[in-house]
This record gives C-alpha cells, structure tokens and sequence, in this order.
C-alpha cells in the first residue's frame, strides 16, 4: 500500500473555494482549482509519498501492482482515472468516442502526422471514456437528447419567429435524424446569423420566465447563464436539445460513448476510462471538428433513468454500477466512534484499487502489520499483490469513494 497525493488541475472553471476547503487549505485559494486526480494518467499522475509517482510504479512492476487479469485486458496500464471535480463555471460541451472510433480515430491522426500537441488533434490515445459522476453537492449537468416532443413544446414556449425553421423541421421529424439536422444546422451557421439567433433566443428565454411559466424553467435559467458566458456561441442553442439535470448529493450520472454532455457547477468524485479523448461541440474557444463530432456523437433520445446507474448496497458501501469494464466505484461512509456508522469495513483486494477520502481521516490496514494513514484530499494505493485491508475511520464523520476494476 502507498500513500497517494492528487494532483491539482488549475483550469479557468474551476472553483477557488471547494476543493480548497475540502483539503483544509486556504481559501479562496490564489487560482481556480477544477479538478483533483488521483491516477497514472502520464499528464499528472498521482504522487507517491515514498518517492516517485504512480505511473512510474506501475511501468517498473505491472505484474504485482496491477495483476494478470488486469494485464491482459488493459495491458500494462492501469485502466481508470480518479478525480475530485470543482465546477464553478460550465465546462465546454463534448463527447467522447466509442472503443472501436477511438482506435480508428488515433491511427488516422498518427498516420496523417499529427503531433500529439496539435490544438486541431481530437485523439491523444486509442482508448475510449466512459464515465461516472457522482455529486458531493448539488451538481448540474447537460446530459442526453431530450426527448424531441419536450423540445419542440419549450421551443414553441419561447415564440421567436427565427427559430420557426429549426422548430418546423425538429416537429416534423421528432427523433435522432431530426435532432441531427437541427443540431449540424446550428453549429455550422454563420457568425452574422448566429449573432443574432442566440439574443433572440435570450430574450424569448426572458419572456418566458417573467410570465411566470415554469415549466422549463431550469433549462431557460441554464441557457441564459451560457448566453452571457459564451455570447455568440451555437453551443447556447445546442443546449436547448439536451436534458437539464440536478444531482443532489450521492446522485449518480453515467456518460457513455457518443452521449454529448456539459457539467455545469457544483463538486462531484468522477471516474472514467483513463483516456484524453474529447471531442468538443460548444461553449469552449477550443477547436471543435464538427465533422468528427458528428460522426461520434449518438442522437437517440434518452431519459434521466437511462442514464442513471443503478446503485447497490452492501452493508455500508453504495456501489454505482456501470457496464464500463474499467472501474467501478463505491461509496463509503463511517464513524469512528460507532455510534451512526459502522467504525471499519474490509476489503478484499484483487486487482488495482485506489482508496480517496473525501472527509475525515482513515487508517488503512493489511493483513502484514503494514498501515497507511489518509487524510482529506488523500488516497491510498492498493496493488493487486497486497494483502486484504480493513480500512478504520479515524474521526467521526468519514466518507470516502473506493474503485477498482470490476
């Protein structure tokens, strides 16, 4: 077992206080801090308090640090990223590949000579990324098609006559080829046009909400945000054609290949397939290859359950489970004093596992005497040869998230 340090993302998004707070750092800190990981992704792998970092403990021992089912599925890599995410602002639209566009897309770009740095690369690997998130407030995200029906009714609510093409065109055919046309239309509209288009948009959106009428209220709230962030952006416009969702705290999204989403604010644990693929549609100044978008992304309509994992009890751990081979993650809460929790759990350990606590403190033990204790913002490194551990909370109100290969 090795004690794990994150590493901060300091991107333009993120929030000044959440993951300060949670550290125990000053706050509001100097700069936004977006995202916390703990992985061996070669862009900021985790530290290792003994020396080095996780990517380069597992290159120099992959058998015992990751085990043999895990080396012949993934390879010599471990198959998942932990974050801790910090949301003070919206992050762009995207999407990621399938497994088989990943692969196809990575070969193509490599063999067209692309450098891995290239703004107008979308392929930095050939894996996929499937990912989990799961609210530690309340989080809001854009997720999914909506059912094209919804859309046409919130259209129409805003009565502006220059959306009547899009409206026409999305009423007569309510369904993915329909979401596909009105989708492409918007993204590749001139910039005299969509100057125009998206105010328009914000005042119907206005209306609306002074009326009174509630019921989209969420999604014309959220489109009003994006037009004073991104003023000029189709991306606005593209939000109009996804669900608005809010996760309250330990309420799950799960985001598959092709599926176009944007969180929106709030702090979240997410995992996914350790992966750089993004393909981006909106509410960013970064490249977006609308081709390429197009060709990953999926149209079909989905519900909030369809993308809601189910979530399993056993004992004191809530599991969140996924059809992603990569991970699977769970949730843990103890006290220490025993009074509302149970004071410890055991794991047992095949393959590799990373241990983040999200409050309060931990004593992770295994069965050789050896101990590890893990603070708030730290993790614990457990490889696949070490022995099972009972993890102990050592203060009275202790969460913390566990994920390993399923």
């Amino acid at each position: 077992m090795k004690l794990l340090a994150g590493v901060i993302r300091p991107y333009a998004w993120g929030s000044r206080t959440a993951l300060a707070q949670m550290r125990g750092a000053p706050s509001p800190s100097a700069h936004p801090e977006a995202e916390l990981w703990f992985g061996a992704h070669p862009a900021s792998p985790a530290t290792v308090e003994s020396g080095g970092d996780l990517l380069s403990l597992i290159e120099g021992d992959p058998d015992n640090q990751l085990g043999t089912a895990v080396l012949d599925q993934f390879g010599p890599r471990l198959p998942y990223l932990l974050k801790v995410l910090a949301a003070q602002e919206p992050l762009s639209l995207q999407a990621h590949p399938s497994a088989e566009q990943a692969a196809e897309g990575f070969a193509r770009e490599n063999a067209a000579g692309l450098r891995f740095d290239a703004p107008e690369r979308n392929y930095r690997d050939g894996w996929h990324k499937p990912e989990l998130v799961v609210a530690l407030t309340d989080f809001d995200v854009l997720a999914g098609f909506r059912d094209p029906h919804l859309t046409v009714e919130l259209l129409r609510s805003l009565q502006v006559p220059a959306l009547d093409p899009y409206l026409g065109l999305l009423a007569g055919q309510p369904d993915d080829t329909g979401l596909r046309a009105v989708f492409t239309t918007w993204l590749t509209l001139p910039d005299s046009v969509i100057g125009t288009l998206v105010p328009d948009t914000l005042d119907g959106a206005v209306r609306v909400l002074e009326s009174g009428d509630q019921r989209f209220a969420l999604e014309l709230r959220s489109l009003l945000e994006l037009g004073e962030a991104y003023p000029g952006d189709p991306g606005v416009l593209a939000s109009l054609l996804l669900n608005r969702i809010h996760l309250s705290p330990g309420e799950a999204l799960y985001v598959s290949a092709g599926k176009l989403h944007a969180y929106l604010q709030g702090t979240a644990v997410e995992v996914m397939a350790n992966s750089d693929n993004v393909l981006r549609g909106g509410l960013t100044p970064k490249h977006i290859d609308v081709p390429e978008l197009l060709r990953v992304l999926d149209f079909t309509p989905v519900s909030l359950d369809e993308l809601t994992p189910e979530v399993r009890t056993v004992g004191t751990e809530r599991v969140y489970m996924t059809p992603a081979p990569e991970f699977r993650l769970s949730r843990v809460h103890l006290d220490g004093t025993g009074l509302h929790q149970p004071a410890s759990i055991s794991f047992g350990v095949s393959g590799p596992q990373i241990v983040a606590v999200l409050s309060g403190r931990i004593t992770v033990s295994g069965g050789d005497g050896h101990e590890v204790a893990v603070s708030a913002c730290e993790a614990v490194w457990i490889a696949d040869s070490d022995p099972d551990v009972v993890v102990h909370a050592a203060s009275s109100d202790t969460e913390f998230v566990r994920v390993f290969v399923p």
